[in-house]
C-alpha cells in the first residue's frame, strides 16, 4: 500500500507562546554571566599585559616564567594536588565500602552526614586539625601534661604534610559521595554467590565492586584534583612555612608586593590550567557514564 509523503514544515526560529523567539530569553542570564564573571576575568588577562610602566607588553610573563617562585609554586601544587587527589581516592574507597557493604549501627547516619560534610568550608577543616595537632592543640597538650616536655611530638601541621593531610580530610568525601552512589547499585547476590563458593573479601573487591567503581572513581578524582589544584583556605589557615602554591603567589604579589601584572599572569596560569582539568574531568565522566 503506497503512502503518501508528507512534506515536512520549514524549519523556523522556536518561539515561546508569547511569540517571542526563544533564543531573547537567553540574552537576561548570558548578559549577566558575562558581567558577573567574563568580565572580571577579561580585565585579569588585560592586566597581565600592561606593565607597571604603562603601555601594552608580554614582560610580565617573561619575567614570572622565569622566576624560581613560580616554578616552585607550580610544582608545590600539582604534587599537593596529585598527592591529595591520590590519598582521597585510596582513603574514600575504603571508607565507602565499609559504609556501603559493612552493616553497623548508625551506618546510614553516618552516610548523610556525608552530604552535609561537603557544604563545610575548607578553612573548618583546618581550623579543626589545629585545635587537635596544632602546637598548642589538644594532642600536644596531652603529651605535654603527661610527660612534662616543653613542647609536643606533634609539628607536622605547618609542613606541607600537615596541608597534605589537611586537604585528604576535606576532600575524600568528594569521592566518597559518587563511590556510594554506584555501591547502592551493585547486586548484592553476586557478592553472595562469589562468597558462597569461596571468593575471599580481597577476591571479591577486585573482581565484582572495583569494576563496577572505576566510573564514580575517575570521576571523584578528576573533580577532587581540580579543587586541589585552585585551593587556597587551607594553605593560609595552617600557615605552612615554604608552601607556596599557585593561588598563594597570586595573594602573595598581588598583596604583599602590590606586584598587579605578576599576579595577574600567575593566575591566569593557573585558570588555564584548571579550565584544562575540568574539561579533562568532563570526558571522563562523559566516557565513563558518572
Amino acid at each position: 500500500m503506497a503512502s503518501a509523503a508528507i512534506a515536512a514544515p520549514p524549519k523556523t526560529a522556536t518561539r515561546t507562546r508569547t511569540g517571542v523567539p526563544a533564543w531573547i530569553w537567553a540574552l537576561p542570564p548570558v548578559a549577566v554571566l558575562g558581567l558577573v564573571f567574563l568580565y572580571p576575568l577579561g580585565l585579569v588577562v588585560q592586566q597581565s599585559f600592561r606593565p607597571d610602566t604603562g603601555g601594552t607588553s608580554a614582560q610580565a610573563y617573561g619575567d614570572v616564567f622565569a622566576s624560581t617562585a613560580f616554578r616552585e609554586a607550580l610544582g608545590t601544587t600539582v604534587w599537593l594536588a596529585l598527592g591529595s587527589t591520590v590519598g582521597c581516592l585510596v582513603l574514600g574507597f575504603v571508607l565507602a565500602l565499609v559504609i556501603a557493604f559493612v552493616p553497623f549501627p548508625g551506618g546510614r547516619a553516618v552516610s548523610r552526614f556525608i552530604d552535609v560534610f561537603l557544604s563545610f568550608p575548607s578553612f573548618l577543616i583546618t581550623l579543626a586539625l589545629l585545635f587537635v595537632y596544632g602546637t598548642v592543640g589538644m594532642a600536644n597538650g596531652l603529651w605535654t601534661g603527661a610527660t612534662g616536655a616543653a613542647e609536643g611530638p606533634f609539628q607536622f601541621l605547618t609542613t606541607p604534610w600537615g596541608v597534605l593531610l589537611a586537604e585528604i580530610t576535606y576532600f575524600t568525601p568528594f569521592v566518597m559521595r559518587p563511590l556510594l552512589a554506584a555501591f547502592s547499585g551493585i547486586d548484592t547476590g553476586q557478592l553472595e554467590v562469589a562468597s558462597s563458593l569461596g571468593a575471599r573479601p580481597a577476591r571479591i573487591v577486585r573482581r565484582i565492586i572495583l569494576p563496577e567503581a572505576l566510573p564514580a572513581l575517575a570521576a571523584g578524582g578528576s573533580l577532587v584534583l581540580v579543587l586541589c589544584l585552585n585551593e587556597f583556605g587551607i594553605v593560609l589557615f595552617t600557615g605552612a612555612k615554604g608552601v607556596t602554591t599557585l593561588p598563594m603567589l597570586v595573594y602573595s604579589k598581588a598583596i604583599l608586593e602590590s606586584d598587579y601584572p605578576g599576579a595577574c599572569v600567575v593566575a591566569v596560569v593557573n585558570v588555564l590550567i584548571s579550565v584544562g582539568l575540568y574539561g579533562l574531568y568532563r570526558v571522563v565522566s562523559r566516557r565513563v557514564g558518572a
